[in-house]
This record gives structure tokens, C-alpha cells and sequence, in this order.
């Protein structure tokens, strides 16, 4: 999780919500996404699309069943969908998204029996703080900058 934790923090200097995911296989880091959405103008790739687009890439299939995705915060709606959709076994992370989560808040897509495929869904509540502090601090800061140019 410190190395999502550090992808995070990479994505919020690069002016990109500060979201980090690393897809693990055999003990191994195979795949590492950030959030690239405001670098690259697409609001599909969020952390999560990013490694699984990687992962995917790297171990040359389109299932991930061997593998477990870490991120630090709770995927929303599309990036669980895109979880179950690559049959990744479980799912790690560690602040809850209230207003955009797709698990255990908001959309709470897996408890809809009619997904094909259901992760394993653990939450790490020993980095939530850590992570939310680095979403708080770059969304006070992205005001902050709004504010001084209307001024």
C-alpha cells in the first residue's frame, strides 16, 4: 500500500486527483496505474483502468483471477465493473469514497447477485487516514487556486 500510497501522491503533483492502484501477482507488483485523467483528458482512466489496462498488457490475457488490486481509495462504480469484468480475486483498499465509492458507499456494485464475478473485499483501515489526508489537502488546495483567480 506505500507504493500506492507514493502513486498517489505522484498523480496529485501532476494535477490529477491524488489516486494510486497496483495489481499484485504471485507477491509480485506486475502493474501500477495513477489517475491520468486530467493529464491525458479522459475521464476513463482512473488508477484502477490504468494498472488493469497494464497488467493485462503485461501478462498478455484478459484475466487477472491470479491477481489482487490494491488502491487507495475505494474504486467508484466503472472501476469495480472493470474489476469484476478482469476477474481480479481480490480487492485491497484503504479510504472509503462516500460520495463516488462503488463498493461499500454509494453504487455498492457487488451486491447485485447477477455480476459474473465477485472479488474478495478488503479494506485497510490503517492507511485510510493517510489517504484521505492526501485527497483533502489537493481538493483544499484546487480551491484555493479557484478562489485566488476569481479574486
Amino acid at each position: 500500500m506505500t507504493q500506492v500510497l507514493n502513486l498517489a501522491r505522484h498523480a496529485g503533483k501532476n494535477g490529477d486527483v491524488p489516486i494510486g492502484a497496483v495489481i499484485v501477482c504471485d507477491g509480485k507488483i506486475i502493474a501500477r496505474g495513477e489517475n491520468l485523467v486530467q493529464r491525458k483528458q479522459n475521464p476513463t482512466l482512473h488508477a484502477e483502468i490504468v494498472a488493469i489496462n497494464r497488467a493485462c498488457k503485461k501478462l498478455g490475457q484478459k484475466f487477472l483471477d491470479n491477481c489482487d488490486i490494491y488502491v487507495s481509495l475505494e474504486p467508484c462504480a466503472m472501476c469495480a465493473t472493470a474489476i469484476s469484468f478482469a476477474r481480479i480475486r481480490n480487492i485491497y483498499f484503504a479510504a472509503t469514497d462516500e460520495k463516488g465509492g462503488g463498493i461499500t458507499s454509494n453504487a455498492r456494485v457487488f451486491e447485485n447477485d447477477k455480476h459474473l464475478w465477485h472479488p474478495n473485499i478488503i479494506q485497510m483501515p490503517e492507511y485510510a487516514n493517510e489517504s484521505a489526508e492526501l485527497l483533502r489537502d489537493f481538493f483544499a488546495t484546487r480551491r484555493k487556486v479557484q478562489k485566488d483567480k476569481k479574486c
